[in-house]
Formats: C-alpha cells, structure tokens, sequence
C-alpha cells in the first residue's frame, strides 16, 4: 500500500513538472486597468496590466509614459494554475505612476505578441478642486527663491499634509543635476488649515547649491508609506493598512551665471561680516612679547566648504605663528551659518610705530543681488622697547698700554698677521657654534608641529602660577599645553583636545571654562585661582603612593 502511494505521488510530481515546464500558451488577452480614475494632482495611481500567458518582464515598456507621469520601478508577478486539467498561465506587471500637472491624458495601448490592450483616458484634477474633500496624505513644496546665482544657496522646503494615521513613511531627496543637497535642522511638525480642514503637517527643509548656470527644473521628493485604511477601520475593530505613495509639485529654476568683471573667489552669502579679537587688549605692543590676534570670519547662507582663504599681511618687523584655521558650520532659526576663525600669535621684533592693514573680502549679496566688500578696519600699533632684551655682543678692543712704562723698555712691535689669524679663528668657531645652534633649531622645529605662541619650550610652574593669579589667559593656556606635553599627555594640539584627554573633575571643566574665555566674550571676566587649584589637586592625584620600604630606581628621571 506504501508503494502504490509513493508511486502515485511520484506521477503526480513529474506531471506537474511536465507541465509547468511545458512552453507557455500564445497570449490571447491583454487588458489594462485603474485602480482609480479620476486622481488628484500629487496623487499616485496604481496602473496593472495583465497578460493571459507567461511573458518576460521586459515584455512591455512602460516608459512611454514618461512625459505626463514619473514612473515607478514595476513589479511583475507570473502564475500557473492547473484545473481539472486545464493549464492556464498568467502575468501581471503593476506600476505606480505620479502624474506632473492637471488635465487629461491618455494611457495608451500595449501590445504584446500582436495582441493590444484598451487605451485609457484619466483625469487629474488640480489640488483647488479637492476643497471639502478630506485627503489623506499630500504634499507641497516651495523654494526661498526661483532665481539665484551660481553657487548661491537656496533653501527648499517639503511638507507633508496627513489626516489619518500613518504607520511607516519614508521621503526621498529633491534631485538637481550639479547641485549641492543637504538637510538644514531637524523636521518641523505642526498642524494646518487647508480648504477648510485642519492637517497635521511635517516639514523638512533642504539647502540646495547650484554648481553651474542654466534653466532647471527641481525633482521633487517622493513619500512612500503605509496608512490605515479608513473604510476598513470603521467596519472592524482589526483595521487594514494601505501603501501610498505621494509626489510634491515640481519646481523650476533659474541660475544665472558669475557676473565677467567679478575678480577674486567667489562667493554668494545673505550676510558676510568680519571681527578680530586681541589678547591681551592692550593699547601698546612690547618688543618680544607675543600677542594673540584671533580673526573670525562669519558668512549667512554659506557651507563652511566655501568660505574663502583670506588674504592677511603684517609689516616687515613682526614674526606670525599661525594656528591650523578652525571651519565650522550652524543652523540658525532655519538658515546655514558658517564660520572660520583664524588664531595668529604675533610677536614684534622692532620697536616703533607701525600700520597693520586692513583686512578686506568681496562677496555677491544674494539679498540685494549686487557686489559688496566687508572690510576689517587698520590699526596703527605702537611697539615699546624692551629693556630686558640683552644688547648684541661686541668684542672689546685691546687696552692701551700705560704711559708709565719703562722708557728704556722698547716696545714690542705687534704682528698683524697674529692678530688676524686670532680673529679669524675667533669668527669661524663663532660661526660653527652658530651653524650647529640653527642646525639643532631646525630638528626641534621638525618635531613641533607649529611654534608655540608663547615663545617657550618648557614648562614653568610658576609661569602658570602667575599667569593664574594675574588672569592672564593666553599665558596660562601656553603653559596648560607645554605642561601636558611635559607629561605626554598631548603632543600637540589645543585646550579641548586637551580637555577630551584628561579625566572629568573639576580640573576638565576649568579648561573648557578657559578654552571657552579665549574665543567668548561673554566669558571674558575670567578668574584663574579655580583654575590653579584644580591643576594643583589634578597633580596631587596623579602622584603614586609609595612605600617606603621601596629601593630607589636604578635609572632615576
């Protein structure tokens, strides 16, 4: 009994393979259908084909529809179904499509294999003509400004309008070909009054950048998601979800070209300013002292890619000792703020009176579309000498001889040649020991990064001492960072790599309290005790237990 069924079985198996491998009968019928006629504009319509045999997917091509509808990726579905024997076979491509405006148009025939489906005539009706009739998601788009320059930075947003339940949604990018594309903040919900009916609203602003000129036309985002099926949730308790898809209106714009007599780089802003900051703020400069010049540069509606390199100059008679320049990008209330702060050391080597120049950018003002100059003002510096600067060294000349010597003691008569080759050997050790000083200096320069602003190589304690009782910001952070490469905690960097290096206490938060002092103003009363004693229980800390009991090390530090 055993065998007869798994003979039985077997049959059944190679007859329903015979079958299904059998070539697919000739098509016969094609038809063509809505799954819903009219549409409103922003809406997607669910267009399926279906074909009464097994067909390929490329079998029908649906990008003749491209002029009045964006067309989705289709999804093609093949069945097989044996009945009493009779075989039949089927295939079915479903497709999304987006409609671009209002009006009517024809979805025209397929044919496949000599075989043609019905052409189909659809409406779609503007979003005016849906007042009084609640919609369950659509969207809307709007730009800052259709026409712009190049490289000018225009802001896009895309809100959504839902009155139902929305179980899962994602949202596309706009695309521009040559453009820049990104999210400004956070999504911004609400509610709104639309035709009378009051929408819950989800809002995302992007930050466009045009990279070339021309005519151009935004495509816009799309959303897809899942929402709960009205009609269902009042006739059951377990409501049905439904997938949808929605489009926003496509934008055009227009970008105009860099205007021919603009010279210098290129760039287009709401809002551009500049300020600089001195520490310390004092009136005179000392010969020797370093003082620390911090420039900021602060641009609306800019990335912080794009932010110019300026051009700074100082008279000969200065040494500058220039950080890494920091860039940095915000969003403020909706617009992109971006921002480059330049930190310069400046030491003067000539007492005097000297003209530090202006400092002076070109930018195109997107809000009243015409060239301006932001220009950081000149200063007029005086540079007191420094009477502990030890004067050159000169070689004192022989000392005459006394008038009271021995008249009948005749003079020893002076070789020059001695003289000179006393002189000579004199300059060239000079000269070697002066070579070998630079030769040194240069492989310490090597292994520094950049100079310090201060001048100093080592760690003085009580430098930072003094610095701390006399508030001296920019003295106290040269030692904080000579002190941590003395311990090897940083070879180099700043006050907030320095922060991220040591262990939260008290002794981290008064470095971000000085660090934020440097670069603050609304920090500028600054109070270095809490900073001294921190570093002084920091230190404490640090220092291990030992045992007295303990032999001393072999190699002692």
């Amino acid at each position: 009994m055993v065998r007869w069924g798994l003979l039985l079985s077997t049959l059944l198996s190679v007859m329903l393979g015979t079958l299904l491998s059998s070539p697919a009968f000739a098509v016969s019928q094609l038809d063509a259908r809505l799954d819903k006629n009219p549409v409103m504009l922003g809406e997607s319509v669910l267009l399926e084909v279906t074909a009464d045999s097994r067909l390929p997917a490329n079998s029908i091509n649906f990008r003749v529809l491209d002029n009045n509808f964006t067309v989705m990726v289709p999804s093609v579905n093949q069945s097989t179904s044996v009945i009493n024997g009779d075989v039949s076979h089927s295939t079915t491509w479903r497709v999304t499509l987006l409609p671009k405006a209002s009006g009517e148009f024809t979805i025209p025939a397929f044919t496949v294999e000599n075989v043609s489906s019905e052409p189909i005539t659809i409406e779609v009706m503007p979003v005016q003509q849906g007042s009084g009739k609640l919609r369950d998601v659509f969207l809307q788009s709007k730009l800052s400004s259709s026409e712009l320059m190049v490289q000018q930075m225009v802001y896009y947003d895309v809100t959504i309008y839902f009155s139902g339940d929305i179980q899962r949604g994602s949202l596309s990018e706009p695309q521009l070909e040559d453009a820049l594309i990104q999210q400004v903040g956070q999504d911004q919900e609400g509610t709104d009054l639309i035709d009378g009916e009051r929408y819950r609203s989800i809002t995302r602003r992007y930050a466009i950048t045009p990279q070339r000129s021309g005519e151009f036309t935004i495509v816009p985002p799309t959303f897809t998601g899942d929402v709960i099926d009205r009609e269902s949730a009042r006739q059951s308790y377990f409501a049905r979800s439904r997938t949808i898809v929605r489009e926003a209106e496509a934008l055009p714009i227009t970008v105009q070209a860099q205007p021919r007599n603009y010279n210098g780089d290129w760039l287009v802003a709401g809002l551009v300013t500049l300020n600089e900051e001195w520490q310390p703020e004092q009136a005179q400069f000392m010969q020797g002292e370093p003082v620390t010049r911090i420039i900021t540069l602060s641009a609306v509606d800019v990335a912080a890619n794009q932010l110019p390199e300026l051009n700074i100059e100082l008279p000969d008679g200065f040494r500058v000792y220039q950080e890494q320049p920091q860039v940095k990008g915000a969003e403020r209330a909706g617009r992109l703020v971006a921002q480059k702060v330049i930190t310069s050391a400046i030491i003067a080597n000539t007492p005097g009176e000297f003209e530090l120049p202006e400092v002076k950018i070109s930018w195109w003002n997107s809000q009243t579309n015409r060239l301006e100059q932001t220009v950081l003002p000149g200063r007029t510096v005086q540079v007191q000498a420094n009477p502990d600067r030890t004067s050159p060294v000169t070689i004192a000349s022989e000392p005459a001889k006394s008038d009271t010597a021995p008249a009948s003691t005749p003079p020893q008569p002076v070789s020059d040649w001695r003289w000179n080759y006393t002189s000579s050997a004199l300059l060239t050790g000079w000269l070697l020991t002066l070579a070998l000083l630079l030769w040194r200096q240069q492989l310490l320069s090597r292994k520094r990064s950049r100079p310090l602003p201060l001048g100093q190589s080592v760690f003085d304690s009580k430098a930072l001492r003094a610095a701390c009782r006399t508030d001296n910001k920019a003295a106290a952070r040269a030692q904080l960072l000579l002190w941590a490469r003395q311990q090897n905690i940083l070879s180099q960097g700043s006050l907030s790599a320095l922060s991220q290096k040591v262990r939260p206490g008290a002794f981290k938060e008064q470095i971000e309290q000085l660090n934020a002092a440097l670069y603050s103003d609304s920090a500028a009363n600054w109070q270095g005790d809490a900073l001294l004693q921190a570093w002084s229980d920091y230190q404490q800390s640090k220092q291990p237990v030992t045992n007295k009991g303990d032999l001393p090390p072999l190699y002692p530090e």
